[in-house]
C-alpha cells in the first residue's frame, strides 16, 4: 500500500501537536481550577478562550448550557465536550481523564489516609483561594457579559435570571431559566439568516441506550447480588444519572444515601470528605472516589480493597454525564443550523451570564440559610477583611492580562500555607 500524501501526515502530525498542548492546558486546568464548577468555566474561559483560541465565548456558553440541561457534573461534561470538538472521542475521553486524575486522586489518598488528615490545616492551606476564584467567577461575569449582551432583551434577561438564581437556588432553577430564557428570543427567528443545504437532523441513539442500559442493568443486577463493589457502582451510577446542578446538589443526596441510609461513613467522616473536596482543584465529583474507598472498609480488603472502591465510584459517577452529553453533542451541531434555535441562543447566552453574575454574588457572600440545605452551614466569606482586597486584586490581574491563572492560584496557596 502507498503511503499517504505528505500533506496528510503533516496535517495529522498537527492535529496531535495540537491535542497534546489541549491536554497539556486541560491538565493546568485541573491542578488550578479551585472553586466549583462557575470558577472552572472562568478559567476555562480565560485559558481555552481568550489564550488558546480553541473555541469562541459564545460556543463555551452554548456547550455549558447543554450540559447544564443534562444530569451530572456540568463543567467536566463541558471540557469533555470541548475536546470532542477538537478531536473526537479518542480526545474527549483523554480529556476527561487528565482533568478528573488529580481531584480523584487526591480524595482516595485522603481516604486511605482518613486517621492522619486535619481538615482544619487544609482549610488553612486553601483560606485565599475561595477568594481568588470569587475573582476569578467575577472576571469572567464580566467577560461574558461584554461578548453576548447586545440588545435590551438580553440586558432584561440577564438580570433576571441572576436575581431568581440569587433568591431561589433550587436544582430545577437553572435548566428553566435556560428553556424560558431561550424561548423569548425565538421570536426573533426572522432576524436570522436562511442556511442552504442544511444537513437534516439524525439522532444517534446509542450512548443513550447504553447509558439507560448500564442504569437499568446495575439496578436489576445490584438487587440480587450481595457483592459490595457492585451495589456500590449502582449506587453512584444513580446518583450520576438523576442530579442536576453540580457538586453543590450531589452533596447531600449522597450524605442521605451513604450515611444516613446505609451508613457506610460516620457523619464527620462524610463532612471532612465534603471540606476536603472544596479543598482540591477539579470537580467536586470526585467526592465519589473518597467515599467509595470508606465504603469498602467492611470487605477487609485492605488497601486494594479501598482503592476498588475508588475507582467504582468514580467510574460510576462520571459514567453517566459522559454518555449523556456524547448522545447530545452529536445531533446539537445540526439542530442548531435552524433559525429558531440560533434565535433561542441569545436567550441562552444571556441567561448564562446572569447565571455565572449570581454564582459570583452567591460565592463571595452566601445568604444566611439555603433553600437547598447541606450537612453543614457555611459562613460568608468576607468575614475576613482581607478577602474583598482579594477578590478585587483578582480581577485587577485578569483584566490586566499579564499573570497567568495558575500563578494567581498558586500563589494564593503559598500565602494559606505561610499563614496557616
Amino acid at each position: 500500500m502507498a503511503p499517504p500524501p505528505p500533506k496528510r501526515r503533516k496535517g495529522e502530525r498537527t492535529r496531535q501537536v495540537r491535542s497534546l498542548i489541549f491536554l497539556r492546558d486541560v491538565a493546568v486546568l485541573a491542578f488550578t481550577a479551585f472553586g466549583g464548577p462557575q470558577a472552572h468555566v472562568a478559567m476555562m474561559l480565560r485559558l481555552l478562550v481568550e489564550k488558546r483560541r480553541y473555541i469562541s465565548a459564545n460556543e463555551l456558553l452554548e456547550l455549558q448550557a447543554l450540559c447544564a440541561l443534562l444530569p451530572g457534573p456540568t463543567s467536566t461534561q463541558t471540557i469533555t465536550v470541548i475536546g470532542y470538538r477538537l478531536g473526537g472521542p479518542n480526545l474527549a475521553y483523554l480529556t476527561l481523564i487528565v482533568w478528573a486524575a488529580p481531584a480523584v486522586t487526591l480524595m482516595t489518598v485522603a481516604a486511605l489516609t482518613l486517621s492522619y488528615l486535619n481538615p482544619v490545616h487544609m482549610q488553612h492551606l486553601v483560606q485565599f483561594v475561595q477568594p481568588v476564584a470569587v475573582g476569578f467567577v467575577a472576571f469572567s461575569a464580566y467577560k461574558i457579559s461584554e461578548k453576548v449582551i447586545r440588545t435590551k432583551t438580553a440586558v432584561g434577561l440577564t438580570v433576571a435570571s441572576a436575581m431568581v438564581a440569587y433568591f431561589f437556588q433550587l436544582p430545577w432553577v437553572l435548566p428553566v431559566l435556560l428553556v424560558a430564557g431561550g424561548a423569548i428570543t425565538t421570536v426573533r427567528y426572522r432576524r436570522h439568516a436562511i442556511i442552504e443545504n442544511k444537513q437534516p437532523v439524525r439522532i444517534e441513539w446509542a450512548n443513550f441506550v447504553l447509558w439507560l442500559g448500564i442504569l437499568i442493568g446495575a439496578a436489576v443486577l445490584g438487587s440480587y447480588t450481595q457483592l459490595l463493589p457492585v451495589r456500590l457502582f449502582e449506587n453512584f451510577y444513580r446518583n450520576g444519572s438523576l442530579v442536576f446542578g453540580g457538586g453543590q446538589v450531589l452533596a447531600p443526596l449522597l450524605y442521605a444515601e451513604f450515611v444516613e441510609f446505609k451508613q457506610y461513613l460516620t457523619g464527620p467522616e462524610f463532612l471532612s470528605g465534603l471540606g476536603l473536596v472544596q479543598a482540591v482543584p477539579g470537580p467536586n465529583f470526585s467526592l465519589a472516589a473518597y467515599i467509595g474507598a470508606l465504603a469498602m472498609r467492611p470487605q477487609g480488603g485492605g488497601t486494594a480493597g479501598q482503592l476498588l472502591g475508588a475507582v467504582v465510584g468514580t467510574t460510576a459517577i462520571f459514567l453517566p454525564g459522559t454518555f449523556l452529553i456524547f448522545f447530545a453533542i452529536r445531533f446539537w451541531d445540526r439542530l442548531r443550523q435552524y433559525r429558531v434555535v440560533q434565535a433561542s441562543l441569545e436567550g441562552v447566552n444571556a441567561v448564562s451570564a446572569g447565571l455565572v453574575c449570581a454564582a459570583a454574588a452567591l460565592l463571595y457572600h452566601p445568604l444566611p440559610y439555603r433553600l437547598l440545605a447541606l450537612p453543614f452551614k457555611a459562613g460568608p466569606i468576607d468575614s475576613i477583611p482581607l478577602n474583598p482586597l482579594l477578590v478585587g486584586l483578582t480581577f485587577l490581574l485578569l483584566l490586566w492580562d499579564k499573570v497567568p491563572s495558575a500563578a494567581i492560584v498558586l500563589t494564593a496557596l503559598v500565602a494559606g500555607a505561610v499563614v496557616g
